[in-house]
């Protein structure tokens, strides 16, 4: 068995040859990039991904195969062609340079191997398992795991005090972001909302300090002052305080006025986002906000002021003049108003409508109609509030989806195009 030193290469503003565009390159390419390298990719050809990557000025393709002398000025090298010759060539002429060199196809033949790596934080984990790519990969993950989640005495090592407005997603655990919920595991103090995940709160240190911010739909509510004040005096005790909320901290969540309560007294604050409930529910339910040939916009709306309130900032008129997706958040007390409201300016009244509740969470209950009747087929069903509301005729395509065999369904029900962005939909 061969031994190995791991050590931290400083890579930043040097020059590194990567040698093949392939998988194996595409692979190791970001990384590399991140430790801010002048990198030369050497290859005739390079897969989409890697030609994506070519924005970033310190990425620089030779298109050409590999010619001696390409590793003059070079510090580090990574072969990755699927050609044995080349690669003999290029881990040759490296040896004589005395420049360690990476083999994707025999590691017994390279001077360096890349560990399984990840990062937490500033922290960089590295790990090499004799060979044994699954293995190495397995530990690294399961110290990355245990770092997320405070298992591995992060929570006495790195925390750093302040504010933490996390978003927590749209109520199934599963779905915060990992930063998030390894804040829950360092926080000396949480502050959650009624929508936030609360299965997460079972697993805080039994020293944390819990408040309850709920807002109670015409209930008993947190007034946000109150919220604001515990925030800053927390925060000024040098603890970290994580403000959990539902969804995205800046969708419709008062993140931000949090946000400036915590700039004006001198605490820290950072936002941590999280997957909001607008796309997200529809998403989990087969409703795609958006699908080719349907829709080329979706429109998220807070329904919490009818549209005769003088305190409403939304042009209902204009919405309704609109072909795409409306989504609708904290509508369903007024979402009789707003239907009406949307059909008299000229929204077809037939168009097709859904209503989900407690999306991603196990009683999650979702009804269908049109736009003149979705609040009414709301109080048939017993469907209130939490709910989210969709208008467009993406409902119907969701309805599709619903009706093909599961086993004809593509893995992962993905669409083919587009590739990228938000755009790039579930449709089933």
């Amino acid at each position: 068995m061969t031994n190995q030193y791991l050590s931290g290469l400083v890579l930043e503003g040097r020059r590194v040859v990567v040698v093949g565009g392939g998988g194996v390159a595409q692979r190791r390419l970001p990384r590399l990039l991140e430790s801010g390298a002048r990198i030369d990719l050497i290859s005739p050809a390079i897969t989409p991904t890697i030609e994506g990557l070519l924005g970033n000025p310190s990425l620089s393709w030779i298109e050409r195969g590999y010619a001696a002398g390409d590793l003059d000025g070079a510090w580090y090298v990574v072969v990755a062609t699927d050609d044995a010759a080349v690669n003999d060539q290029v881990s040759a002429e490296a040896e004589e340079r005395r420049v360690f060199c990476v083999r994707s196809d025999d590691r017994s033949r390279a001077t360096a191997w890349t560990p399984a790596s990840g990062q937490h934080d500033n922290v960089t984990i590295g790990v090499l398992g004799g060979g044994d790519h699954r293995r190495s990969a397995a530990v690294r993950d399961a110290i990355l795991e245990g770092l997320r989640i405070g298992e591995l005495a992060a929570r006495d090592v790195d925390r750093r005090p302040g504010v933490y407005l996390v978003g927590g997603g749209p109520g199934d655990p599963d779905l915060i972001t990992v930063r998030g919920r390894r804040l829950l595991a360092e926080a000396d103090v949480v502050v959650a909302d009624r929508l936030a995940p609360q299965q997460l709160l079972d697993e805080l240190h039994p020293d944390v300090e819990l408040f309850d911010a709920a807002k109670l739909p015409r209930g008993r509510a947190a007034g946000q002052e109150e919220i604001n004040r515990i925030l800053v005096d927390r925060g000024l005790q040098g603890k970290v305080v994580v403000r959990l909320k539902g969804g995205d901290p800046y969708v419709f969540g008062r993140g931000f006025e949090e946000a400036l309560a915590c700039a004006a007294a001198g605490v820290p604050w950072t936002v941590v986002p999280g997957i909001t409930s607008s796309i997200s529910v529809p998403a989990v339910s087969g409703i795609p906000v958006t699908h080719r040939g349907v829709t080329h916009e979706f429109t998220v709306v807070s329904g919490h002021i009818p549209p005769s309130h003088p305190d409403s900032l939304v042009n209902w008129d204009a919405l309704a003049q609109l072909h795409g997706t409306l989504v609708l958040l904290m509508a369903v007390e007024n979402l009789p108003a707003i239907a009406a409201r949307l059909i008299e300016a000229g929204r077809p009244a037939g168009t097709p409508a859904a209503a989900i509740a407690d999306g991603t969470l196990p009683g999650q209950r979702m009804v269908t109609s049109d736009l003149a009747g979705i609040a009414r087929a709301m109080a048939d069903e017993g469907v209130g509030a939490p709910a989210i509301v969709v208008i467009g005729n993406v409902v119907d395509v969701a309805a599709q989806g619903r009706d093909v065999p599961s086993a004809a369904r593509p893995a992962g029900g993905a669409e083919q195009e587009p590739t990228s962005g938000e755009g790039a939909g579930v449709v089933g």
